[in-house]
């Protein structure tokens, strides 16, 4: 809890305004007691309606004090707490960001979610309540033990009664329900994880009549986390009410010995004596009440606090990650004369737990222009192979050279920026299709989108929209076709003009004929850059000046297509199940 406490320096200044008003509206609530005590023992006893009178206003402008300072305290301690989770939320984002694939496959897209929302609100409501008590309650407590000891000392040993009896109340509840905290976090989790799948499928769930099941799915875990907020709600739900109780039984034995001493007066002698014990009564009443409300919320926020331990420590999870991607502490900078060159040599790579490899011995190389195909079964590892070029994953053996430099040893930054990566499933964002596009290049002009937009044959279809470059995309695309959402994907990487295309099966939407036009496209505007193309379909590979056939992971074969035709089964027999007689000849 105090590693993430350090996102509150910032707010330093607001804090301790915040805390130095709790404790001045709080030192005037206290005196307002005894002034009252004093009304009725002086003033009313005596019939001195002049004094009454003065304490009276007196009275009133320290209430209007106390109340400005709560409004005040209550504004600064607010702004902290919400500035506080700003801050914690992007911190976490950036620390996300920063992340490789395998660091965000360890903890999953569904908890990180849940910590960067449902995590972080724990912990900021536990701030703001911290804030507001910390000062507060022990100057309520110690400060109204004192005034009242002073009025009354007989009446007093009752406070003392009452609060240990809260406080091992309150330590009962957090003992049952601490455990429980974790499980509800874990809960929600999987709670996350159902509903990210649920309405990221939404379309394969309609298309199978599973929909009754993925309902159940979702209806048994929602149950699951209900049930356990439930328990955990009846068992705070004890707490306040028990204090309640408790609270009232003091008023009632209080009120008890009060009248057992006016008794044991004189009404005749001692008039004025019984109007002091009934003003010391009624300010005692006043400050038990605040003692067993200032414990009371103690108590609160004493159960709360663990919660947010666990809040804190899933937080921490993600800032203290040490990314498995590390950046080089003195990178190097490929030198300008050497562009658009990649080699691969001997790499291996294994996921991490896994028994086996998912790549052995790799090694091939491409040269400015050159256009370099990979061809594989399903599970051959063509994606992993392309995934390691931007160092989404680090390779276990070998080593991969970018313009003649392991990519281990530049910066991810520099690596990026001569990298151009269109992923297997095509990803976009909300907005215009223009925003899209400069997402790429961000001062990108109108005509170098239709530009990038005609390499990629999407400008035909985004010239027939309403709006042109600025129409309306929903999110990832949804009011498109798979085919027209793969170009706009290609002319968003097309529009960086990078060293190095990687097409992570990317052609797969398009038609035959779109397909043929966008290579032709690519080979005459890009003559100079290196171009990575995984494919499944032969057709989209055919004219590629290297061809890298994968099988379990390895190279089975290398070669043009007709080369491979004559020297590689495996290639052979992917040929043979898609191509016609004319076209393998």
């Amino acid at each position: 809890m105090l590693k993430i406490i350090k996102f509150l320096k910032p707010y330093k200044g607001a804090t301790i305004a915040s805390l130095l008003l709790s404790l001045f509206n709080h030192g005037m609530q206290l005196i307002l007691p005894a002034l009252m005590s004093v009304m009725i023992n002086t003033g009313i006893a005596q019939g001195n309606m002049d004094y009454v009178k003065t304490i009276g206003v007196l009275m009133t402008v320290l209430s209007a004090v106390a109340i400005t300072s709560a409004i005040a305290g209550s504004y600064y301690s607010s702004k902290v707490s919400a500035c506080f989770g700003m801050s914690l939320r992007r911190a976490v984002f950036v620390k996300v960001e920063s992340l490789s694939q395998c660091d965000i496959d360890k903890i999953g897209t569904p908890s990180l979610i849940t910590r960067t929302t449902n995590d972080i609100r724990q912990i900021q409501d536990m701030l703001l309540m911290m804030i507001r008590i910390i000062i507060s309650a022990p100057i309520v407590m110690v400060g109204g033990a004192v005034m009242a000891f002073a009025l009354n000392k007989r009446l007093s040993t009752i406070i003392f009664i009452a609060i240990p009896i809260i406080v091992g109340i309150a330590l009962l509840v957090a003992k049952k329900v601490l455990p429980l905290f974790d499980k509800i976090q874990k809960k929600t989790d999987r709670l996350n994880l159902i509903l990210r799948e649920k309405l990221s499928g939404i379309r394969v769930i309609r298309a199978f009549n599973r929909s009754e099941f993925e309902d159940e799915k979702f209806r048994a875990a929602n149950f699951d986390l209900t049930s356990m907020l439930l328990k955990v709600d009846r068992t705070f739900a004890l707490l306040m009410p028990l204090a309640t109780m408790l609270l009232y039984s003091a008023v009632a034995i209080l009120i008890w010995m009060g009248a057992k001493q006016i008794d044991a007066l004189d009404a005749t002698v001692d008039y004025v004596q019984i109007s002091h014990t009934v003003g010391d009564l009624q300010a005692f009443m006043v400050y038990m009440l605040m003692i067993v409300f200032a414990v009371t919320m103690a108590a609160s926020l004493f159960v709360m606090l663990p919660r947010a331990q666990i809040s804190a420590k899933r937080i921490n999870e993600v800032l203290e990650l040490r990314p498995m991607i590390k950046e080089s502490e003195h990178p190097a900078v490929p030198a300008e004369h050497r562009k658009s060159e990649l080699v691969f040599e001997n790499v291996s790579f294994s996921y991490p737990g896994a028994d086996s490899p998912i790549l052995s011995r790799i090694s091939f190389k491409t040269m400015p222009g050159e256009t370099t195909a990979i061809i594989g079964s399903t599970g051959s590892g063509k994606s992993t192979l392309v995934n390691l070029i931007p160092r989404f994953y680090d390779v276990t053996g070998g080593r991969i050279l970018v313009d003649g430099l392991d990519i281990r040893n530049m910066s991810t930054k520099t690596l990026h920026q001569k990298i151009g990566f269109i992923p297997q499933t095509a990803f976009l964002f909300s907005g215009t299709i223009a925003d899209n596009l400069r997402f790429g290049k961000p001062d990108a002009t109108e005509e170098e989108m239709w530009r990038a937009l005609e390499i990629a044959q999407a400008a035909d279809f985004v010239r027939a929209m309403p709006d042109g470059l600025e129409s309306e995309l929903s999110q990832n695309g949804k009011n498109l076709s798979g085919g027209q959402k793969q170009r706009l994907a290609i002319a968003r990487v097309l529009i960086r003009q990078s060293e190095i295309y990687v097409f992570d099966d990317s052609f797969s939407a398009l038609d035959f004929s779109t397909d043929a036009k966008l290579r032709r496209a690519l080979k005459e505007n890009m003559k100079d850059i290196a171009k990575i193309i995984v494919a499944q379909r032969v057709g989209t590979i055919i004219d590629a000046d290297r061809i890298i056939v994968l099988d379990e992971g390895k190279i089975a074969g290398i070669g043009t297509h007709k080369e491979l035709l004559d020297t590689c089964t495996v290639y052979r027999e992917i040929a043979q199940s898609q191509l016609s007689k004319e076209d393998l000849a």
